[in-house]
C-alpha cells in the first residue's frame, strides 16, 4: 500500500508543489494520473520511488520510506520515466544487466511482450527510434513484475498501433496484487484501462476515486444539444458533452478529459457531489 501522511514538497526554484497532502492507494488498481503541467505528477512517482523526499509529512510504500533505498523496497517498485535513456546496448542486454535486481523478473514474458509490441531482441538500442526504445523499457518494466508500476507519460513517443498495444498490454498486466500509476496528459491513450483517478491541481489531489463510483453519480453525454440540468458542459473533437447526475443507473462511460475539466473548474463542487447520498444538487 501507497501511503501519503501529509506530504508537503517544494522545489527552491518553483515555490509550493504539494502541501498537506493525504493519499492512500491500494493494490488492484490502475491508476490514472492527471494534472496539467506543472502540476507535480513526475514528482509524486519521484516521491513513490525514493527519488525526491518530502520537505514535511511522510510517503510510505508497504510501511517502508523509499527514500532511504532499501534493496527489498526497491525492488518491489519500477519507475519508468517519460524520458528513456537506455545503457545497455540492445533489449537482451538489458535483460542481462538488469533483471537480476528484480527477483519476479519473468525472461519469457518480457520476450512475448518484445514480439508482442515488435521489437526486436537483440536489435541495438542506437539502431532503433525512441519510440522503439521506449517500447522496450515499457516491456521490461512489466516483466519485473513489481508490486508497484509508475508510468510517466509511457504513450509519448508511440505511434496509433503501438498505443493500441501497450493498452491491451496494460490490461493484462493488472493484477490483485499491483498497483499501477499512469501519469499522462494525454488522455485519450488510459481513459480504457484505468479503474482508478487521481486529479493534481492548486498543489493538491482535488480527485482520487474509482471508474465505477464517478459512473454510478454521473452520466457523460454527448449531442448536438447541452440540457440545462447539466452540471458542467465543453466542446471537443466528439461535439458538445455534458456532465449530469445519473438518476436512472445508466452506463455511459467516462469521457476523462471532460472529467478532468469539469473537476479542475469547481472541485469542491463535484466532489460534494460524488460523496453526497442523494442525487439532488
Amino acid at each position: 500500500m501507497i501511503h501519503f501522511d501529509k506530504l508537503t514538497f517544494w522545489y527552491r526554484s518553483k515555490g509550493p508543489l504539494f502541501s498537506g497532502v493525504d493519499l492512500e492507494l491500494t493494490p488492484g488498481t490502475i491508476y490514472g494520473l492527471l494534472g496539467k503541467n506543472g502540476a507535480g505528477k513526475t514528482t509524486l512517482l519521484k516521491l513513490i520511488s525514493g527519488l525526491a523526499f518530502p520537505k514535511s509529512g511522510s510517503v510510505t510504500v508497504d510501511g517502508a520510506n523509499p527514500g532511504k533505498r532499501q534493496v527489498s523496497t526497491l525492488s518491489d517498485i519500477f519507475f519508468l520515466p517519460e524520458e528513456v535513456a537506455v545503457s545497455a546496448e540492445s533489449p537482451v542486454y538489458l535483460q542481462k544487466l538488469v533483471s537480476p535486481f528484480y527477483p519476479r523478473f519473468d525472461n519469457g514474458l518480457f520476450s512475448d511482450l518484445l514480439g508482442k509490441l515488435e521489437v526486436e531482441f537483440d536489435k541495438p538500442f542506437r539502431k532503433q527510434s525512441f519510440g522503439q526504445r521506449k517500447k522496450a523499457m515499457i516491456a521490461f518494466a512489466i516483466a519485473c513484475n513489481t508490486s508497484y508500476l509508475l508510468l510517466d507519460e509511457p504513450t509519448n513517443g508511440l505511434d496509433i498501433p503501438s498505443k493500441a498495444a501497450f493498452r491491451r498490454i496494460m490490461a493484462s498486466a493488472a493484477d490483485p496484487a499491483r498497483t499501477i500509476i499512469v501519469s499522462t496528459h494525454q488522455i485519450k491513450d488510459v481513459d480504457s484501462m484505468v479503474d482508478g483517478i487521481l486529479i493534481l491541481h492548486n498543489r493538491r489531489i482535488i480527485l482520487h476515486s474509482t471508474v465505477e463510483k464517478i459512473s454510478n453519480k454521473f452520466r457523460f453525454i454527448h449531442g448536438s444539444t447541452i440540457p440545462a440540468e447539466a452540471l458542467f458542459a465543453g466542446e471537443g473533437v466528439m461535439g458538445k458533452s455534458c456532465i449530469q447526475l445519473n438518476t436512472g443507473n445508466d452506463e455511459t462511460g467516462i469521457d476523462l478529459e471532460l472529467l478532468f475539466n469539469a473537476w479542475i473548474s469547481d472541485p469542491d463542487k463535484f466532489n460534494n457531489l460524488l460523496i453526497s447520498n442523494t442525487l439532488q444538487s
